[in-house]
């Protein structure tokens, strides 16, 4: 319309929907588009609900419009835009405590393991043992966000519309969709493409309760990204990869009644039914799963015992400090946890002594493992190792390591 020169224009990016009456209204992805600017050494205009959002980007200018007159009288130079400055950085929540949780020392265990090499877990108990509680305990004693996780998390956000006037938070991700959810929902999908929770969920916590609920094509379509951290969706006009490294929680009755082994709540089909509930969720997907813990069911005297000696706060020193071994470790090679390393690296850090490699290659014949499954045991054995202090991985690791896996059913 030759209302402002073109070739300022060409110095910046511009992202936003534009009214009818010259709104400027906010638009997903405005965090990736500043950078993308920044990297091209141009600024962005973006809608002014989002200038605080674009501002994380650092040393990019940032032309936060609330309308298109606005945007053309600061091109004129007749009346300024305003610098936006960044969000607030929201506090790191706090969730359940350990504390709460009465007994359940494997399963407790078995937490801590899982959030110090960012294992996939799998627990299986009876309703009431204390699944959902544990899972809910788990943020609790994760390492806060890295300010550049925090940057990858706030930009999986940015591109779903749900980075709320420019927040950035240190707190990991916990998402938990209901087992009702599509395909489109968890792995991404859409119309526009948006990311799913699994990619919501990037660099956090995906919690699946009641897995076998889950239809079983939905769970399969995690087995990718589970296995490559990433997730891409193909649709007739866009294909776009999305980050998905997350960590797997999930919990699941043993049976569709929940009662398996007891007389005297346990259906008349038992134990058939639990074969049948179980075999809801395929195989290659609990391959890929590296703990498997049975929770017990609790009993009244257990609920009166006093609280644990240990909470959230003293587990939570263990895990930094074996995060801290980690990311000392794999500095510069890639991978942020032992949960990632994966061959010639894998091997060079997790190789056990003698009497832990006999013991592997006897269990893997036993339990009929697969390599996958060897592979995980190797990276839950130098987790435990750095739990303990341990610069090689030792038998009695290896040891720990494989009562956590889940023997392949025999046909």
């Amino acid at each position: 319309m030759g209302a402002c020169d073109a070739e300022a224009l060409a110095h910046y990016v511009a992202v936003g929907e534009l009214g009818l009456d010259g709104r400027i209204a906010p638009s997903p992805g405005v965090l990736l588009a500043a950078l993308h600017a920044g990297g091209e050494g141009k600024g962005l205009i973006c809608p002014a609900a989002q200038g605080a959002e674009a501002a994380w980007a650092g040393s990019v200018e940032v032309l936060a419009a609330p309308d298109l007159l606005a945007l053309l009288a600061h091109l004129k130079g007749t009346a300024l835009l305003s610098t936006p400055q960044p969000g607030e950085a929201e506090v790191v929540g706090r969730g359940p405590d350990l504390r709460q949780v009465k007994g359940q020392e494997t399963a407790k265990r078995a937490l801590e393991i899982a959030a110090a090499g960012g294992h996939n877990l799998l627990m299986s108990g009876p309703p009431g043992a204390g699944k959902s509680l544990l899972a809910a305990c788990l943020p609790g004693i994760l390492p806060p966000l890295t300010p550049s996780e925090a940057l990858e998390v706030s930009m999986v956000a940015s591109v779903a519309g749900e980075l709320d006037g420019g927040k950035m938070t240190r707190t990991r991700p916990f998402r938990s969709p209901h087992h009702s959810a599509s395909m489109p929902a968890l792995v991404g999908g859409g119309l526009k493409v948006r990311p799913g929770e699994i990619s919501m969920a990037h660099l956090g916590v995906l919690f699946l309760d009641e897995l076998p609920e889950f239809q079983r094509a939905v769970l399969d379509s995690l087995r990718q990204p589970l296995e490559t951290g990433t997730v891409s969706v193909a649709r007739a006009n866009s294909h776009v990869t999305f980050p998905a490294r997350v960590q797997l929680i999930a919990a699941m009755n043993p049976c569709r009644c929940g009662h398996l082994g007891d007389p005297a709540l346990a259906c008349s089909r038992a134990p058939r039914c639990a074969a049948d509930y179980q075999a809801r969720v395929s195989e290659p997907l609990l391959d890929r799963i590296d703990l498997h813990v049975e929770v017990q069911g609790v009993s009244a005297a257990d609920l009166t015992l006093p609280p644990p000696a240990e909470g959230s706060t003293d587990v939570a020193q263990r895990v930094a400090a074996a995060r801290r071994v980690q990311s000392e470790r794999y500095n510069g090679h890639g991978p942020r946890t032992n949960a990632e390393a994966d061959g010639e690296l894998l091997d060079e850090v997790a190789t056990p002594d003698e009497p832990g490699r006999k013991l592997l290659a006897d269990a893997a014949a036993a339990m009929r493992l697969s390599a996958r499954g060897v592979h995980r045991v190797l990276r839950v054995s130098r987790t435990i190792a750095d739990l303990a202090g341990a610069h090689q991985v030792g038998r009695i690791h290896v040891a720990e390591a494989l009562s956590y896996r889940r023997q392949a059913p025999r046909n």
